[in-house]
């Protein structure tokens, strides 16, 4: 029934644990595959993905939503599932999933936990349970029926940052919207990498160009100033 995509770079540290716990949470056994679409690793992302029995792939461009919208065209389960790296989705997801599905909604996603127990991050995680786009973040990995997916013509390619507020926006005008209760447990390495309060402020500001209508060159550029890393 479902078809997992993960897109990566240069997540050696990440992908076994991810992959391992995906086929350990997938109770019911719903996962018809697990498609991991790098974005060129210079790392062992690949192969430690591929040692684990999954579909590994190299996109042929880099950039998450290139890379998703790659798996999705891969993929030959009818629900579509996005997940990153360094999430761990709760046990049964995949059953929860279907059964949102089966219930009439063509799309949603988990709130979100972190994996370090600090008070700012737990208020952060808490405002995820509203049914609103001001508190959807792509770590909260996201479900959609293939032929939703299609209509709405996949993830943004030009949207570099921001791809998962993108399609949310154009998923609730083709069906329902679904905020699963039960969390995905997400790394905070970013956030402890540059700072919690620092961090949650860049992302503000991020969010806050992007509904600005400022250009995606912008908003990466900004990203790329304020946070010094290989990846968005």
């Amino acid at each position: 029934m479902l078809s997992v995509i993960i897109p990566t770079f240069n997540e050696e540290s990440q992908i076994k644990v991810t992959i391992q716990k995906l086929w350990k949470h997938d109770v019911r056994h719903l996962i018809k595959e697990i498609i991991v679409v790098d974005g060129g690793s210079d790392d062992k992302t690949l192969t430690i993905a591929e040692s684990k029995g999954v579909k590994a792939v190299v996109c042929p461009q880099k950039g998450r939503a290139a890379q998703m919208n790659y798996g999705a065209s891969l993929a030959i389960g009818n629900i579509l599932y996005f997940i990153h790296a360094d999430t761990i989705p709760p046990v049964d997801f995949t059953r929860e999933i279907v059964k949102m599905v089966n219930h009439g909604f063509a799309a949603g996603c988990y709130r979100l936990a972190f994996d370090y127990p600090h008070w700012f991050l737990k208020t952060n995680c808490w405002f995820t349970r509203f049914n609103v786009n001001a508190f959807r973040f792509g770590d909260q990995s996201l479900f959609v029926t293939k032929e939703k997916f299609l209509a709405v013509g996949g993830f943004c390619e030009k949207h570099l940052v921001m791809e998962d507020q993108h399609i949310i926006k154009k998923l609730r005008r083709v069906g329902s919207f679904k905020v699963l209760s039960k969390p995905v447990l997400t790394s905070a390495r970013k956030y402890l990498e540059n700072g919690i309060y620092r961090t949650q402020g860049i992302f503000f500001l991020i969010y806050l160009m992007y509904h600005l209508g400022l250009t995606q060159q912008q908003l990466v550029s900004t990203y790329r100033w304020l946070i010094k890393q290989d990846k968005l």
